[in-house]
């Protein structure tokens, strides 16, 4: 039986969209970096917390997950900003570069109907910053139909916080339970 999906978004996630006066989170250290495409002489700055790679390897080690990155980094996730977090080579979803002006075009999330065909029926934790309540509707609808979704939806002037962890991490404990028999299905509906 395999692990559900932990689908890690970076923007807003990993590297916190900056507050109108142009600060971070004090808790994160700056990092300049060349994304597929760039120049070396035009690198793009991200702040990432030093304390999210731990917090995420001991998610990853648990085993209740295989954790992908979902993101428009694609590739770069895994080369870019996992290394700078100490986390291990990561599997990504390979999202398209549309030509977009805004992250909702049909009224939910870009990326939503690219990861519904990626995901097919496998159960997943999808933690991103840019939800709508269409995206809700879906999980619920995935989660009715057998396909167990939950969303996670940090503040993107924050970032992923421990909680959010701890929560994707006792929803995947309850889904295992069930898995195994011991427990009966959950009751409530799994999109948070």
């Amino acid at each position: 039986m395999r692990p559900p999906y932990l689908l890690l978004d970076v923007d807003g996630v990993l590297i916190p969209f900056p507050g109108a006066d142009g600060s971070t989170p004090a808790t994160h250290a700056r990092h300049d970096v060349v994304p597929t495409g760039r120049s070396a002489d035009d690198p793009v700055t991200v702040w990432l917390d030093p304390a999210h790679g731990p917090t995420l390897m001991a998610v990853i080690r648990t085993g209740l997950f295989t954790p992908v990155w979902c993101t428009s980094w694609r590739q770069d996730a895994t080369t870019l900003i996992g290394p700078l977090l100490g986390l291990p080579t990561l599997p990504h979803v390979d999202l398209p570069r549309p030509q977009i002006t805004t992250s909702h075009p049909n009224g939910y999330l870009w990326k939503r109907d690219h990861v519904d065909a990626w995901l097919g029926d496998t159960p997943a934790v999808w933690i991103d910053d840019d939800f709508t309540g269409l995206d809700h509707a879906w999980a619920r609808e995935r989660t009715t139909r057998g396909a167990v979704t939950l969303l996670i939806q940090p503040d993107p002037g924050t970032g992923l916080q421990t909680e959010h962890l701890i929560k994707a991490r006792a929803w995947a404990e309850r889904l295992l339970a069930v898995r195994t028999g011991a427990t009966a299905a959950p009751g409530e509906t799994e999109a948070a």
